[in-house]
């Protein structure tokens, strides 16, 4: 006989992970902020550069925020732990990883 399914609770259990995930990322950006320092920053100060760089249509200045992004983050990982890799894995950015966009993994919302 086929074993039934409880739907109800896979979806609770993914329900809960999605949320634990959301935190996660919460949390990252939080230290992500406070390891650049942008926490000296007031809130709307940082809202708008966010939304600056976002709405920038600038292909080299993008690049070069990238790439000075990922230069930070083998700085912090050459200074032994801290906060190296804000994405928990313990590892630094590759210098050709792309910093603008994250891991790719998660979506916003």
């Amino acid at each position: 006989m086929r074993k039934v399914r409880d739907y109800d609770a896979e979806l609770k259990a993914l329900g809960d992970k999605a949320r634990a995930l959301k935190a996660k990322r919460v949390e990252q950006l939080g230290q992500l902020v406070a390891a650049t320092g942008a926490d000296a920053l007031n809130a709307e100060t940082l809202a708008g550069v966010l939304l600056d760089a976002i709405g920038s249509k600038d292909a080299s200045a993008k690049e070069a925020w990238r790439a000075k992004g990922a230069a930070f983050f083998q700085r912090r990982g050459r200074k032994g732990g801290g906060v190296a890799a804000i994405d928990g894995s313990g590892t630094s950015t590759e210098p050709g990883g792309d910093a603008a966009d994250g891991s790719g993994a998660t979506t916003n919302g």
